[in-house]
């Protein structure tokens, strides 16, 4: 029989290994009044839905279909990473309990461990250095690193083509999104679980696909050996 132990373990960042507080909403508030959209009434508040239902996507790619005007999009993603950065620096950033201990358990049992994000590099390496995460994991990624963000697979199969995975049904992915579902899914990744300690709950991680639902990343280990 072929060997379908898991050699590649995917996560991502903000509310699956990391705690950051809601930043990516306030960051959107503020990117988005940058843009022109109005402070109150119909229209923010359909951006703002369309913003959490997709949270996890590529940011330049939320703001394309909130925009529709490519210009518009490119100043409304730089304003969102403007004001993330500037919102890294104020606030208290913080692993979710348990995640330096799996990350650390997965590699140790000689499984590679790669972070990725919707972010831009900079900021992701922004974030790498506040948590003190630069040296964590075997790869960290970002779409512009790939080709193209969640919900597509290129962030998966990019890690693991660098960290010469053998097939992609050695891969297990961990998000906290319906995006991140998305991107191990297309993926062909073996696991592909849901964290609740972000974004989307269980029935929606589910109803995205999800072939294990957990309670947080400090469960995934035992997950991913077992598997």
């Amino acid at each position: 029989m072929p060997d379908k132990t898991i050699q590649l373990a995917v996560l991502d960042m903000a509310g699956t290994t990391v705690a950051d507080g809601g930043l990516v909403l306030r960051a959107f508030e503020n990117a988005a009044t940058a843009v022109g959209i109005e402070v109150e009434g119909p229209r923010r508040e359909q951006a703002r839905r369309y913003v959490i239902e997709t949270m996890g996507r590529s940011k330049i790619e939320v703001f394309r279909a909130l925009l529709g005007d490519e210009a518009a999009a490119q100043a409304g993603n730089r304003a969102f990473e403007t004001a993330y950065d500037a919102l890294i620096d104020e606030t208290d950033i913080a692993p979710i309990p348990g995640a330096v201990e799996a990350i650390t358990a997965l590699r140790e049992a000689g499984i590679r461990v790669a972070l990725t994000t919707g972010f831009s590099r900079g900021t992701q390496d922004k974030l790498l250095r506040a948590l003190g995460w630069t040296a964590l994991a075997d790869l960290t990624l970002a779409p512009s690193d790939a080709g193209r963000g969640r919900p597509y697979p290129d962030l998966v199969l990019t890690a693991a083509l660098r960290l010469g995975t053998d097939a992609v049904d050695r891969i297990a992915v961990l998000g906290d999104t319906t995006s991140d579902i998305a991107t191990g899914r297309a993926a062909g990744a073996a696991i592909v679980a849901g964290t609740l300690t972000g974004t989307h709950d269980a029935e929606q991680l589910r109803a995205a696909g999800a072939t294990h639902v957990i309670a947080s990343v400090a469960d995934f280990p035992a997950l991913v050996l077992a598997h």
